[in-house]
């Protein structure tokens, strides 16, 4: 018979918290092990099921979304390419929005004015964003006087 793990054993194995095991148990990303006098036991391979947990969430991926991933997972499936795809465009979203966040920052560091409330460029983009731009459009429009 394999070597049957406790939660304590596959959270020592994993560095996941039995507390987090228990939780994504009850979400379903993690199946329910059978109980030996009332103790989950979990077989080896959940080891690398807690790893894939743990890497989807590190790189981004929701609960929700990983609980997806679980169970679009068959050997002939390839939905899992669909999550991703959807992943990607997402980060690539965040990705541009935190590049127009720095150049933001950086020309609002580079102002030459004491009191950055006196800046028109500043107040300036305020205006824009209060008249519904978004902060790219608001930056590009107080740079392109």
């Amino acid at each position: 018979m394999d070597e049957q793990l406790t939660i304590g054993e596959l959270a020592s194995r994993t560095g996941v918290a039995t507390s987090a095991l228990r939780y994504w148990e009850e979400l379903g990303l993690l199946p329910a092990p059978p109980r030996a006098s009332g103790r989950r036991r979990y077989p080896p391979s959940a080891v690398r099921l807690v790893g894939v947990v743990v890497l989807l969430r590190d790189v981004g991926f929701t609960l929700r979304e990983i609980k997806a991933f679980v169970a679009t997972r068959s050997p002939a499936g390839d939905g899992w390419r669909e999550l991703y795809r959807r992943k990607l465009a997402e980060l690539d979203q965040q990705i541009a929005r935190a590049q127009v966040a720095r150049t933001a920052i950086a020309h609002g560091l580079a102002c030459p004015h004491e009191d950055i409330l006196q800046c028109a460029n500043f107040t300036g983009g305020v205006a824009a964003l209060l008249a519904g731009a978004s902060l790219g459009e608001a930056h590009a429009q107080i740079h392109s006087h």
